[in-house]
């Protein structure tokens, strides 16, 4: 039996841990499939405060979970496949493991979305990627294409020219979404090539990728470009097929919370992208994470009988 399971291994996750664990609950952590999330697939993080030159997603993911265990939190590297809400203490079932909790915290943030294009399926790691910072080293001389026009796709658009000879980042819009610092390194990079108002239809390749096929939103003008992978940044669905239709969830697969964290079932709180539908942000993670984390001390304190303390910082 453990007091608090905290399910998600990203920024909320380890700030909910930290917040736990200095608060004697000695949480459990079980970090999912990817560790840190989507944070830890970022090359560089410049607007998450403390870190002025910027840091990568990978070592500032190190870092949370290295203040999390100094404060007590257990870390189970393993993926939790289902939960039971509907009796107390909660049961969680992992693959390598079953638990028993008297709270739970989800922070189990969210995944890549699909095209759903042919050849999409077929060439994924065959030249089809969601992480830049994951393969982008596979591509030195060649060219390759970003799908997208958010923060994501621009930034790491840019740091594939670290490789490759040419990126062209495809976009259905005529404008981006990114950030306006990231658009104008964006603008003054030789190596990027912007389609606009284009999406693609289909991946090509024979085992490879090859190429795709595109088509205009406004002509439905058809055309093909060659290159030598596809990297895709299209928007994130959050990890919540493991609950089972237990918890609420709005029109986007989101979890639905108060603004304390609590869901539709008592003792169960969730935190960072799994819940946000504004900000997905590191620092707004961060935030939830400690709510939630609280939140979790105080529910245990009255199951338990005893005080809860107030916290101020």
């Amino acid at each position: 039996m453990e007091k608090l399971i905290i399910i998600g291994s990203g920024p909320a996750g380890w700030t909910a841990g930290i917040y736990a664990g200095r608060a004697l609950l000695a949480p459990l952590l079980i970090t999912g499939r990817a560790p840190g999330g989507q944070m830890a697939l970022a090359s560089e993080i410049e607007n998450y405060p403390g870190f002025p030159q910027g840091i990568s997603g990978q070592e500032l993911n190190q870092l949370m979970q290295q203040q999390a265990e100094r404060f007590g939190t257990k870390v189970q590297m393993d993926e939790v496949t289902a939960v039971e809400l509907s009796s107390h203490p909660f049961k969680v079932t992992a693959y390598g493991d079953e638990y028993e909790a008297q709270a739970l915290i989800i922070a189990t943030g969210t995944y890549p979305r699909k095209l759903g294009v042919p050849g999409e399926a077929e060439l994924t790691g065959r030249g089809v990627s969601y992480c830049a910072t994951c393969d982008g080293f596979f591509y030195q001389d060649r060219k390759v294409i970003v799908v997208g026009g958010g923060d994501s796709a621009i930034e790491e658009a840019i740091f594939l020219t670290r490789f490759a000879t040419q990126v062209y980042v495809v976009h259905r819009r005529n404008r981006l979404r990114a950030e306006k610092v990231f658009q104008e390194r964006a603008f003054r990079n030789e190596k990027i090539d912007f389609i606009w108002g284009t999406v693609v239809t289909e991946i090509m390749g024979d085992g490879k990728v090859t190429g795709v096929r595109l088509k205009n939103v406004k002509t439905d003008e058809e055309s093909t470009l060659e290159a030598d992978g596809v990297f895709i940044y299209v928007g994130t669905t959050p990890n919540t097929g493991f609950l089972g239709g237990q918890l609420e969830l709005d029109d986007r697969g989101n979890i639905v919370t108060n603004r304390q964290c609590h869901t539709s079932v008592p003792g169960v709180f969730a935190a960072g992208d799994v819940r946000e539908r504004v900000l997905k942000q590191i620092a707004t993670a961060v935030g939830s994470g400690a709510m939630a984390a609280m939140e979790a001390e105080k529910f245990i304190a009255e199951l338990e009988d005893r005080a809860y303390p107030e916290r101020t910082g």
